[in-house]
């Protein structure tokens, strides 16, 4: 099993994941940690990344799913060349795009400490963001809603 829990700063991905992961026995990977310090100093000083800063951090998130154990990362994946991309290195992945209002998401990230990504990038993520489409694998969980149900409604997702 390999899963991408997807979404905007803010979704809830690393606590959805986390649970996730430890609800499926897989492996739990941030791909924030797996971004070059360059890419965190950039977010930190509140500038956006490009495709070139997000290519050589999604050939990490790409190797780590290519691997042989059911894992579960958790990476915006924002755009669907991002998402053939990790595709492409892992076949099979399924992508689990937690989805929210810019205001539900915009609070999250405002009770938020000590994260490198700053809450003024809210909006470059947005405008950034295409939703999974119809013929990916994958499908979308709505944050308006506590973790729990955002894993349970995910995990009977992924059962199906």
């Amino acid at each position: 099993m390999k899963v991408v829990v997807m979404g905007v700063s803010g979704c809830g991905k690393t606590s959805v994941g986390l649970a996730l992961a430890d609800k499926l026995h897989a492996r739990f990977v941030d791909a924030d940690d797996l971004h070059p310090a360059a890419n965190k100093a950039k977010m930190i000083a509140g500038i956006p990344l490009n495709d070139d800063d997000r290519w050589p951090w999604l050939d990490a998130v790409a190797t780590h799913l290519a691997g042989p154990e059911s894992m579960i990362v958790a990476c915006s994946a924002l755009k669907k060349a991002y998402r053939d991309h990790i595709l492409a290195a892992a076949p099979g992945t399924v992508f689990v795009h937690l989805n929210g209002s810019r205001e539900v998401l915009a609070e999250r990230l405002g009770n938020r400490k000590g994260h490198f990504m700053p809450a003024s990038l809210l909006d470059s993520q947005l405008a950034t963001l295409e939703p999974l489409g119809p013929l990916e694998p994958g499908f979308v969980v709505d944050i308006d809603q506590p973790v729990s149900a955002i894993v349970s409604a995910a995990a009977a997702a992924l059962r199906e």
